[in-house]
């Protein structure tokens, strides 16, 4: 049986993923600095060696069939593994440059990206390709080896990963200003039964979380109204529209402008981790170990500083 596969070349798998994720042929061109009527051709030949249509017209984008569906797992893999072998050969000679993949839970949005901005400020030779995204997107990425580290919170127990704790990270229940119990003295959360709390997604990190405190308060679930990300939460907080339990490092800003309370509830705030972490038996070059060992030794004293202790 012949190989669809035989006659594509590397030059053609790389158009075809980027092809894939921006859904475009233009942006693909942008993005590779190609002219648009290269990258259709290219992909033209792909097809004609596979022997089916790997996209098809969708207004002025480019939507892949199932044909590409199917390919593209196995693309991304291949040209996954040529870079990670092009780091390889750089690290035997002593090479410190080349690109890292990273991606970070939505929560880790207040500090992470200032993190990546200082390594790069230190390391203008590494390039970070990041993205932020809920904590389920992250754990994909991280499964499909799309990426080569994650920072989030609790690791993942499904997945066998190498974690490595670098700082504390405290949630706290929210309130508007004028709510009756701020200000009171420490209060036991059972006098929180039966108000409403604003809260993400179910199989969120923190509405994990939060459904955790409840139980172990022995408080019936109260009633949730679900938003979507926490910067709704926030703004719902302060129009008064419920509490939150929620990370205190996402309301630095409106805490110290007063515009949100934090309740003196017992055993708050709830002190959880922060980790940056990789798949097990993962190759660690030497660009993933320098931001390891930079964010293990900069990132706690940097949150400390933006957050306070």
């Amino acid at each position: 049986m012949k190989d669809p596969l035989r006659h594509a070349s590397l030059k053609q798998l790389k158009i075809f993923a980027i092809a894939v994720e921006q859904q475009s042929f233009a942006r693909a061109a942008e993005i590779l600095h190609l002219s648009q009527p290269a990258v259709s051709m290219q992909m033209s030949r792909l097809a004609e060696g596979v022997g089916l249509e790997l996209f098809e017209k969708s207004g002025r984008n480019q939507r892949v069939t199932r044909a590409g569906e199917i390919l593209y797992p196995y693309v991304k893999q291949v040209t996954q593994t040529l870079r990670e072998a092009g780091e390889e050969l750089d690290a035997l000679k002593g090479a410190r440059h080349g690109k890292i993949k990273v991606a970070m839970v939505t929560t880790s949005r207040y500090f992470a990206p200032k993190l990546v901005a200082r390594f790069c400020e230190l390391n203008p030779d590494i390039e970070i390709d990041f993205t932020i995204a809920n904590r389920q997107t992250v754990i994909e990425k991280l499964e499909n080896n799309q990426i080569d580290l994650a920072i989030m919170g609790r690791p993942p127990s499904r997945l066998g990963v190498v974690a490595e704790a670098f700082a504390e990270h405290p949630y706290v229940i929210i309130a508007a200003p004028d709510y009756p119990l701020v200000g009171k003295r420490r209060f036991s959360a059972q006098k929180l039964a039966g108000e409403t709390f604003l809260a993400r997604e179910a199989g969120s990190g923190t509405r994990m979380l939060m459904e955790h405190f409840f139980a172990e308060n022995g408080i019936e679930v109260p009633v949730l109204q679900e938003v979507p990300s926490n910067e709704s939460i926030k703004q719902a907080v302060m129009a008064g529209m419920g509490l939150a339990l929620i990370s205190k490092h996402t309301i630095g800003l409106e805490y110290q402008t007063g515009n949100i309370a934090i309740l003196n509830v017992r055993d708050m705030p709830i002190l959880r981790t922060w980790y940056v972490l990789h798949l097990e038996g993962k190759s660690v070059n030497p660009i993933i170990s320098a931001f390891k060992a930079f964010m293990l030794e900069q990132a706690p004293g940097f949150i400390s500083d933006l957050f306070g202790k």
